[in-house]
């Protein structure tokens, strides 16, 4: 007896180039990470960070997209990966005495978020 695969669907979303470093937005991100949708957004509402605000928006835009193009249920889904990479750098230059300059570094780095519907067996191991 053969036992057909289990399908599970992924959406995901991107953000990218957004103004904050990799380091600070993944300090966030592992927190969120295999909770459910509902609990990942009160934490993010309450979180003392910067990064907190474009975080949301793309756990939204990854929720809406598995609401519109999958069809799955928002009170279902979880967070099953969230990263941040390094984006690119711009440089600036802050001028100094006696005609030197020293250079000023913002960074940018890119956000991704895949959520994925499970029972609630799934999620208690996500979160364990």
């Amino acid at each position: 007896m053969t036992k057909t695969p289990d399908i599970t669907k992924i959406a995901t979303a991107h953000g990218k180039y957004i103004r904050g470093s990799a380091s600070k937005v993944r300090r966030v991100l592992d927190q969120i990470r295999g909770k459910s949708y509902r609990d990942a957004l009160i934490m993010l509402e309450f979180m003392p960070y910067r990064s907190t605000d474009p975080i949301t928006k793309v756990l939204r835009s990854a929720v809406a997209n598995a609401e519109h193009n999958l069809g799955m249920d928002p009170s279902s889904l979880f967070i099953s990966s969230a990263s941040a990479d390094n984006g690119p750098v711009m440089k600036r230059y802050r001028p100094r005495a006696q005609g030197r300059a020293f250079s000023i570094k913002k960074q940018t780095c890119h956000i991704s978020i895949s959520v994925k519907s499970a029972s609630t067996q799934t999620i208690t191991e996500a979160q364990n």
